[in-house]
């Protein structure tokens, strides 16, 4: 039987891609929109893709982990951002890796990180490859001998559960899916499911401090750790496993976000939880984003803390749920292992209820009879309870595609991206304005003409964390400075508002100017320094972070 293989140049699996008739459908869709006529050119053929020849060979002892195949240095080359996809869809990998190794215990990773110190070459973490702002990019500065891309993935497993405590220490190559069918069978879950959930690790998450499944409390992957095992080219730093500590400044938050750059994470202690049994979701509708806003500021500073509570203005609402009305759409769920959660729903139905929302499809809810597997997936919060939904099962599966859908608009040189951030409450409205502003206009000069849209997929007591997408046509050619200029402005745009550069989708190589303005001096310096210390040949990850 033939290996199912993952896409080298796009998303996700080779065979998920959209076929020729469903890419023909969504061009259409466009054209309407856009009034321009649309087609997709050929998806690229690896063959046809010329790779410069390795610079390097492992030696004898690290030879068997190592592999220079194009399939493994393309796929290596990028991550899965508008800009990795567009050059991945014309073929362009000027600066593959020399080699891509695969280590499949901790004692790999200490000879590989060794053998690129004493040599002089770049490494480069590699978990599910998902970074869509440059973060595990081969091309790098510096006068590196060669480029290794170091693939995690086999440091696969659930090592051990703790049932007391309630917790599990985990390899930290441990893709989504993987690690959720080894906790399945004891009857936990982490819980933690991002969009790239099938196509990215634990590892990952920690590195990139990655936004998961829960729209308020354990929004961060940090809210989960217990403690970490990270390897670094100067020893190895382990936490000690506690509850909590205020001994001094958390070992942990050193290396939490630092993708790559101070060391490779090898496993963790993390807090899981029993499986959820009990369920309830629903679609609310409001005349505009403004009015919703003022909903879900409620929601969110009322203590019932929504499972989801993922906030489509019309625009979003209308592409990803098919609601055509223009209205805005709250997608509104509830979830328990202990208890039916019916009570909080009501109470979060009142409350949208007295800010003008409205249920055209009413309250679904599911509990242990009808659904004793729990669920499992990304968004799984809205599975089988909203699944039933119309606006809300349509939005499902079309978070789910939407990567898949935005590798065939490449091909159509449309420009299709993301940038997300947050803000406290009393400056969303400003943000709102000034952002999508500066967004629709840079939009208007660059492509002639397009559309911004906005949903909220974390909330807070003190704000929201509002998620923008982009739609426009594109030059064939010209589809990266085009966006490179959209970027930039809605980038500029949110830092002036006070918002945040980045709240879940990590700093990489493409947000490094923002972040840099939005960090403190001090704590500039210090990375530095923590960057000498733990990394004094600056081999990991050149350009990230530090």
């Amino acid at each position: 039987m033939a290996t199912r293989r993952r896409s080298w140049w796009g998303w996700g699996w080779e065979d998920q891609a959209l076929t020729p008739r469903q890419t023909d459908d969504l061009a259409a869709s466009l054209q309407r929109r856009f009034d321009l006529a649309l087609s997709a050119r050929p998806a690229p053929r690896l063959a046809d893709v010329q790779l410069r020849a390795p610079r390097v060979r492992a030696p004898a002892a690290l030879a068997s982990l190592c592999s220079d195949t194009a399939f493994d240095r393309a796929g290596h080359s990028y991550g899965k951002s508008f800009r990795d996809v567009v050059r991945g869809s014309y073929g362009r990998f000027p600066a593959p890796p020399d080699l891509v190794a695969f280590p499949r215990d901790e004692a790999a990773v200490v000879a590989l990180l060794d053998w690129c110190s004493a040599e002089r070459l770049a490494a480069i973490p590699y978990g599910g490859g998902s970074s869509v702002v440059g973060g595990v990019e081969s091309a790098v500065d510096g006068d590196f001998r060669g480029v290794v891309s170091i693939d995690l993935t086999g440091l696969d497993r659930v090592l051990e559960i703790d049932r007391t405590s309630r917790a599990a220490r985990i390899q930290a190559g441990a893709l989504g899916p993987v690690l959720e069918d080894q906790l399945r069978p004891h009857g936990y879950t982490l819980r933690h499911f991002p969009q790239s959930f099938e196509f990215s690790t634990l590892g990952g998450w920690l590195a990139t401090r990655s936004g998961g499944h829960y729209a308020t409390v354990y929004t961060h992957i940090d809210d989960l750790v217990e403690s970490m095992r990270v390897i670094t080219p100067v020893g190895v730093s382990e936490s000690r496993r506690l509850p909590g500590s205020g001994a001094g400044p958390s070992p942990d938050r050193l290396f939490l976000g630092s993708e790559g750059a101070l060391g490779i994470i090898t496993e963790a202690w993390m807090r899981i939880q029993q499986r959820p049994l009990h369920k309830a979701a629903a679609g609310v509708r409001f005349v505009d984003l403004g009015v919703a806003a003022e909903a879900v500021r409620q929601l969110g500073q009322s203590g019932l803390f929504p499972t989801n509570c993922r906030l489509l203005d019309p625009v979003e609402a209308a592409v990803s749920a098919g609601v055509t009305d223009g209205t805005a759409l709250l997608l509104l769920g509830f979830e328990s292992a202990d208890h039916p959660v019916d009570a909080w729903m009501d109470r979060a139905v009142e409350l949208c209820r007295d800010a003008g929302g409205t249920l055209p499809d009413g309250v679904s809810s599911s509990g242990p009879a009808i659904d004793a597997g729990g669920g499992g997936g990304p968004a799984d919060g809205e599975q089988t309870a909203a699944g039933r939904q119309g606006s809300v099962g349509a939005w499902r599966s079309s978070f789910l595609r939407a990567p898949y859908s935005r590798d065939a608009l490449v091909r159509m040189s449309v420009i299709v991206e993301t940038f997300e951030t947050a803000t406290t409450w009393d400056r969303f409205a400003d943000l709102h304005h000034d952002v999508t502003r500066a967004v629709q206009d840079a939009v208007h000069r660059v492509c002639g003409t397009g559309f911004v849209t906005c949903r909220f997929t974390h909330v807070y007591p003190d704000g929201p964390a509002p998620y923008f997408s982009v739609f426009a046509p594109g030059r064939p050619g010209s589809e990266i400075d085009q966006w490179d200029e959209i970027k930039a402005a809605a980038s500029d745009a949110l830092i002036a508002a006070g918002g945040t550069i980045t709240h879940h989708h990590a700093v990489g190589r493409d947000h490094d100017p923002w972040y840099r303005r939005q960090r403190p001096e001090p704590v500039g310096l210090a990375l530095r320094a923590a960057k000498n210390a733990l990394d004094p040949a600056g081999i990991l990850n050149p350009g990230v972070i530090a």
